[in-house]
């Protein structure tokens, strides 16, 4: 089951905001949250308050199920343009340059990862599960 989150008007250009968004595209939510508390860019710290409101997102649609046996991951996380506030700046001889003032959307969505039956994580958990049935073999 997927969840979306999205922050709308922030005050930073959307540059800067897609690095932070390109580093923590596709990993796992609880990765993706450490990697973003120790950032040093501005926008971490607004990613990761976003990433928290899709995962409560998450289990408010799936109350039975836990969070940390749901395998979360970032699917989808993009920046848009927002609006920009145009602003004259006082130049020399009279004149004025223009300073434009960018903001940026950000649509974050996670969902749950699930393992083909041939990967090696599908065979390692399919035989630490039942350990007599090996040892019979």
């Amino acid at each position: 089951m997927e969840a979306v989150a999205k922050l709308r008007n922030v005050p930073t250009s959307p540059r800067k905001m897609r690095l932070v968004a390109d580093l923590v595209r596709g990993k796992k939510v609880t990765q993706a949250l450490g990697l973003l508390r120790f950032e040093a860019n501005i926008g971490a710290e607004k990613i990761e308050k976003l990433l928290l409101s899709a995962l409560a997102n998450w289990q408010q649609h799936n109350e039975e199920e836990r969070i940390e046996d749901a395998n979360l991951y970032i699917s989808e996380i993009f920046v848009d343009e927002g609006r920009q506030l145009k602003r004259l700046r006082p130049a020399p001889q009279g004149r004025g340059h223009r300073i434009r003032k960018r903001s940026n959307h950000v649509t974050l969505k996670i969902d749950t990862k699930v393992e083909k039956l041939g990967s090696k994580h599908a065979k390692q958990v399919g035989t630490t599960e039942n350990p007599k049935a090996d040892a019979k073999s």
